[in-house]
Formats: structure tokens, C-alpha cells, sequence
């Protein structure tokens, strides 16, 4: 299984929205906190560690 890297997620910009508000009021290391305990629930959603690989590859590539 490959990773999707078009956009895939319904209302984007909503998404964003709500991302952001998530982070409100957070410090820099709250927020970083936040991110952090996000990707590890995603992460375990997914659950496929080739997937996985794959996603942090790609990131890893993008930066």
C-alpha cells in the first residue's frame, strides 16, 4: 500500500481551520505537545508500518 500525497480529505480548509483552532491558546511547547500526540493517534490509526515508512519518507523528502 502506498501513501496518498494528493488531497484527500474533504474541506480541507475547514480541516486547517480546525487544526489551527486546536492550537489556541497553546504555548510553543503545548502546541508541540499537541502535534506530537496527534501523529502517534494517526499513526496507530494507520497502524501499517510500511505505510508508515513510507509517510515519513515522504515527509523527510518534502522538507
Amino acid at each position: 500500500m502506498s501513501v496518498i500525497l494528493e488531497p484527500n480529505i474533504p474541506d480541507p480548509d475547514g480541516f486547517y481551520d480546525e487544526l489551527l483552532r486546536a492550537h489556541e491558546g497553546l504555548s510553543k511547547a503545548e502546541s508541540d505537545a499537541l502535534n506530537a500526540r496527534l501523529i502517534l493517534v494517526l499513526c496507530n490509526h494507520i497502524g501499517d508500518r510500511a505505510v508508515l515508512r513510507a509517510a515519513l519518507a515522504a515527509a523527510k523528502s518534502a522538507g
